[in-house]
């Protein structure tokens, strides 16, 4: 069963599309930091005027995973988004991401861990928040988060992340925690 996908049958997440103020400096923020391929260009026409569409994504087999839609205003006291997640391949990838965001100086670059997972939290240009995270092979109760040092070696952080996730409540396996969320889904 591990590594197969398993999900309630009828829709799954496929993607999503935000208003943005400046479509050019997102899409390069989207392209160049996080590996997105325009996949598809255009303008539709929207209640105020003509919008430009910029189609994103990271898989072939997704025309789109994000859509960058011009035409929101400059001056919105609120951002309706709270986070766009996007899972990393494994910690390391994870890591290079943080020296990446690091030495670019973008502001307010938080990594923390959740316990069953370590995440970097940062702004786009446009102040949405991405978190950048990566799974641990073990779940602990949530929520949870504290700061976490993403330098040094691999080996040493998942000693240190266990360590630490040994110390919360739920501890346990990840394939122990998502049997039970397999059967309470009736996907198991």
């Amino acid at each position: 069963m591990q590594g197969e996908t398993m999900s309630r049958p009828g829709f799954r997440f496929s993607h999503f599309g935000m208003f943005v103020t400046n479509t050019a400096l997102l899409e390069d923020f989207y392209v160049r930091l996080l590996d997105f391929t325009v996949t598809d260009r255009g303008q539709l026409p929207g209640p105020n005027g003509p919008m430009d569409l910029v189609f994103l994504s990271r898989d072939p087999d997704e025309h789109h995973q994000i859509v960058l839609i011009s035409g929101r205003p400059r001056d919105m006291g609120f951002n309706p988004i709270n986070q766009i997640s996007l899972k990393a391949d494994r910690l390391s990838t994870l890591m290079a991401m943080h020296a990446t965001l690091v030495a670019e100086g973008l502001p307010n670059i938080m990594p923390v861990t959740h316990g069953n997972a370590v995440s970097i939290y940062v702004p786009d240009p446009e102040g949405n928040r991405l978190e950048l995270y990566v799974d641990l092979p073990w779940y602990v109760s949530q929520p949870m988060r504290v700061p976490v040092d993403l330098s040094g070696d691999e080996a040493t952080l998942m000693e240190r992340l266990e360590a630490h996730a040994r110390t919360l409540p739920g501890f346990r396996p990840r394939a122990e925690w998502r049997a039970e969320m397999a059967r309470r889904m009736g996907v198991d």
